[in-house]
């Protein structure tokens, strides 16, 4: 009989998690209008400077093309 509690009382935690995730995931939806990058950043790759009240940011790509062999294996001995 203890099992039997046990058991039930599992099943219902899983019910109610599952029901709580989803009610909360389906109150907290993305606001289709928001913009994907800071505005700061453009397409072409180039920095971007801004000027706020302290001062000047200049804002530039974080991955930069390098003349290194490409890796065509990941074999290690």
């Amino acid at each position: 009989m203890r099992a039997l509690f046990l058991k039930a009382g599992a099943t219902a935690i899983t019910v109610v998690a599952t029901v709580a995730s989803a009610l909360y995931v389906s109150s907290h939806l993305k606001n289709p209008s928001a913009p994907l990058q800071p505005s700061v950043l453009n397409a072409n790759g180039n920095g971007s400077a801004v000027t706020a009240l302290g001062g000047t940011v200049t804002v530039g790509p974080s991955v930069r093309p390098g003349n290194t062999q490409p890796v065509t294996s990941t074999y290690a001995s």
